[in-house]
């Protein structure tokens, strides 16, 4: 393979902020997991097991270099908090989950705002049952919808194209998503998931536009899928560094339940029935039916199913309650129709 071309190693290195070790005592630890669990009991009083609360810290120190006589550190922590609780009615039992996450534990949520948070998810499910098989919108919350965004990142990434096995080859340039979708790798934005001044080979990161109003700006490659496909690096081996993903809508998760009238919100997602090469998607979900813009049942045992390209073309909207946890940031996003496949009508 070779390494990376040498003009194209970073050269700048601006701070990104991601180091700030918390010397947290393990009792202190204990102690805050303790609390966000019993704000979880104390949601809701069906709330009454738990598969218990973690609080973890991470710090990792980085280095590559190379023979172009490029050198390159990063410090970084990640700490976290996180519960899941149980919630019992009669025979039936639903898990809810929440958790914070960041580089600084001082931008954590507090404790027990995450075990409230957690609790309350748990009982809303409670009462679930299936619904007739249909073609609905389908209204992902922002924690969900990243993963459609992981799925369009998958499909643009080197190693699926140079083998051919992406619904995306040979699609720059065209309307991919809806025309009011754009979205940019930002890999400085400070304290970020994702940010890096450089790739894992050393080359250069820069912001790009991937998506502008719906088309395909550009794929992520490195040196190595590069030279398969007679491109150059895009400074993208080891992935994407922040995918940002403007909102169009004025509004969170329940605006957009307002907006869609009548429909499914999608919360949690089962199984692995994505086919990258056809754009074929598949897959179990729970949630909740939404009837009139509000939510009238929690829903469980139905599947959402469609394909990449037309459900990234029917994107209707995208709220402004950004999830920045991870390396995608992007609001909750509404789906014009979906098949949403449960009991025989």
């Amino acid at each position: 393979m070779g390494l990376a071309d040498a003009d194209l190693m970073a050269k700048k290195f601006p701070d990104l902020d991601l180091s700030h070790p918390w010397d947290v005592s393990a009792e202190t630890a204990i102690e805050l997991a303790r609390e966000a669990e019993a704000a979880a009991f104390a949601a809701d009083r069906r709330v009454t097991q738990s598969e218990g609360a973690s609080v973890d810290t991470r710090q990792s120190l980085h280095l590559y270099a190379n023979t172009h006589g490029f050198f390159g550190r990063r410090d970084a922590t990640d700490h976290s908090l996180g519960v899941a609780a149980i919630a019992v009615q009669d025979e039936a039992m639903q898990l809810g989950h929440w958790y914070t996450s960041s580089r600084r534990a001082a931008d954590l949520e507090p404790g027990a705002a995450v075990g409230r948070r957690a609790g309350e998810r748990a009982a809303a499910r409670l009462g679930a049952r299936g619904i007739a098989t249909r073609t609905a919108p389908v209204l992902f919350p922002a924690e969900v919808a990243r993963g459609l965004f992981g799925h369009f990142i998958g499909a643009i990434s080197g190693g699926a194209l140079y083998r051919r096995a992406s619904f995306l080859l040979d699609k720059v340039g065209e309307q991919v998503f809806a025309p009011g979708v754009t979205a940019r790798q930002m890999p400085f934005i400070p304290r970020a998931a994702g940010s890096s001044a450089y790739d894992q080979e050393g080359v250069a990161t820069r912001e790009r536009l991937l998506i502008d109003r719906g088309v395909l700006g550009g794929y992520l490659l490195g040196s190595y899928s590069a030279r398969k496909l007679g491109l150059a690096s895009t400074g993208n081996a080891g992935g994407i560094y922040n995918l940002v993903v403007e909102s169009t809508f004025a509004g969170g998760l329940d605006a957009l339940a307002r907006e869609m009238g009548e429909g499914l919100i999608v919360t949690d997602l089962m199984g692995q029935g994505v086919n990258n090469v056809t754009g074929d998607y598949s897959r179990g979900a729970s949630g909740f039916w939404v009837e009139n813009g509000a939510i009238a049942f929690p829903v469980q045992e139905v599947t959402i199913a469609g394909n990449l390209a037309n459900i990234f073309r029917g994107i209707r909207a995208i709220g402004d309650d950004v999830d920045t946890r991870g390396g995608v940031r992007c609001g909750s996003v509404l789906v014009e129709a979906m098949t949403v496949a449960g009991e025989a009508a």
